[in-house]
């Protein structure tokens, strides 16, 4: 057995003998479904993490509350400590450039009070995301390359080719559920152009991510940790093997990439899946869910649709104004590396930083009439849903590209589609997101 091989079956071990007791999201998923309003709050009872403010989309009024009374917001859970809540868009944009006070390490998510023992094997997955200069920037540019505006006019014409055969294979005239019709196929063969892996393996990243990002509930796309981590012990097994064959014979690819690039060729099989599991969250959650958010916005305000079908070039605004509506991933976390006052709240050493994206999308003294879904808004790419600053997500144009190219084919085809109930949201506060839209295609 190599070392390798040795470093996968004590990962797979560890995964597999389990994590700790509690998590914030088990705590979170505890949590009744049927939130009170916020109005119906005491102000230090306002809890913006609890995942079922997002599955019943009644978030809105939870952080317009606290980005009128109390930006900077702290909470208290007890698997994860305090934790902050910055809703504001100005308050985001200076907590998010002050890498040295919020650091991005250990983890872009909520999680256990820092200095909580954890496995191995889930302690050592990381990802650049997670890093602070200079090392983020050394094994980020290593895979920049592949969301060049010349790389992603290169690949325009495959993603047109292949949203037309998706689009003309529709049911026309019967129900479905977008998502899994179009969303998830559109950003499941992507996924699979950008890792070199055959199409047919598409559906093992897109489960992987799934996987990664939902809250375990029984009856749910995962039950329970152990299925999750029995999961996750697969996923290392299938990324060492093509790491090893990229290593001897490279692509142009993204695992290529990192396998010979200067600062990531030498990473451990668990830095590697952490690399390469942001690169699958990030190319299938957001644009998955801003595709399918689309949809949903068409029907909410469908004179939008109209205005467009007159005038097409409307279009090119659409993914700004689109990607800020739906914030595809609610919040960042960050993490205080000292203590330190900020809008006038002492944060404590190791506090938790959320940086609340969805919110300040919504922020009104940004954005006019913040809440509907404007293909006219001027200022629609100063949201916030890609980060900003060093973290800006480096995959934004290309997402961009996808949720326009859709549109264009939708427009060209002389489609309309049709919400027929409302939709299935994603059970976290985290992926903000959907299960199932269901729709009819009139042609």
């Amino acid at each position: 057995m190599t070392d390798v091989d040795a470093d996968i079956e004590a990962a797979r071990a560890e995964w597999l003998a389990g994590a700790p007791a509690r998590s914030p999201e088990v705590e979170q998923a505890r949590f009744a479904g049927g939130v009170p309003d916020a109005d119906a709050l005491e102000l230090a009872d306002i809890n913006p993490f609890n995942p079922h403010l997002f599955r019943e989309d009644r978030w809105h009024d939870h952080f317009a509350r606290l980005r009128s009374e109390d930006p900077v917001h702290v909470n208290e859970l007890a698997s994860a400590g305090r934790y902050w809540s910055i809703t504001t868009w100005d308050a985001i944009r200076e907590a998010e450039a002050d890498w040295r006070s919020f650091s991005s390490e250990p983890s872009i998510v909520l999680g256990p009070p820092i200095g909580t023992p954890l496995p191995k094997a889930i302690d050592q997955i990381g990802s650049f995301i997670s890093m602070d200069p200079p090392e983020h920037e050394r094994q980020r540019i290593t895979v920049r390359r592949s969301t060049t505006p010349a790389a992603n006019k290169l690949v325009e014409p495959l993603i047109r080719q292949r949203v037309g055969d998706v689009l003309d294979g529709l049911p026309v005239g019967n129900t479905f559920n977008w998502v899994q019709h179009v969303s998830v196929e559109l950003t499941g063969m992507m996924l699979a152009t950008l890792f070199g892996i055959p199409l047919e393996d598409r559906s093992k990243l897109l489960r992987w991510s799934d996987v990664a990002t939902t809250i375990p509930e029984p009856g749910g796309l995962v039950e329970s940790t152990a299925q999750r981590r029995a999961e996750f012990a697969e996923m290392l097994e299938y990324f060492d093997v093509l790491w090893e064959k990229r290593r001897a014979e490279p692509g142009d690819d993204l695992i290529s990439m990192l396998a010979h690039g200067e600062a990531t060729r030498h990473m451990t099989p668990l830095q590697q899946v952490g690399n390469l599991m942001l690169l699958i969250i990030g190319g299938n959650d957001t644009t998955r869910n801003t595709m399918s958010g689309s949809v949903f916005a068409f029907n909410e305000f469908p004179e939008q649709f109209a205005a467009m079908r007159a005038d097409p070039t409307l279009v090119d605004n659409l993914p700004h104004e689109i990607i800020r509506w739906q914030t595809p991933l609610a919040y960042m976390r960050r993490t205080a590396t000292a203590d330190c006052e900020f809008r006038g709240r002492h944060i404590k050493r190791h506090d938790q930083v959320l940086l609340w994206y969805v919110s300040a999308n919504r922020d009104a003294t940004v954005f006019d009439d913040p809440d509907r879904f404007d293909l006219g808004r001027r200022n629609a790419n100063r949201h916030l849903s890609f980060g900003t600053g060093i973290h800006y997500c480096m995959g934004a144009r290309l997402a961009e590209l996808q949720i326009k190219v859709l549109w264009e084919e939708i427009l060209q085809r002389n489609m309309r589609v049709e919400l027929q109930a409302a939709p299935t949201r994603t059970f976290s506060s985290f992926i903000h997101g959907y299960v199932d839209v269901p729709v009819r295609v009139i042609r």
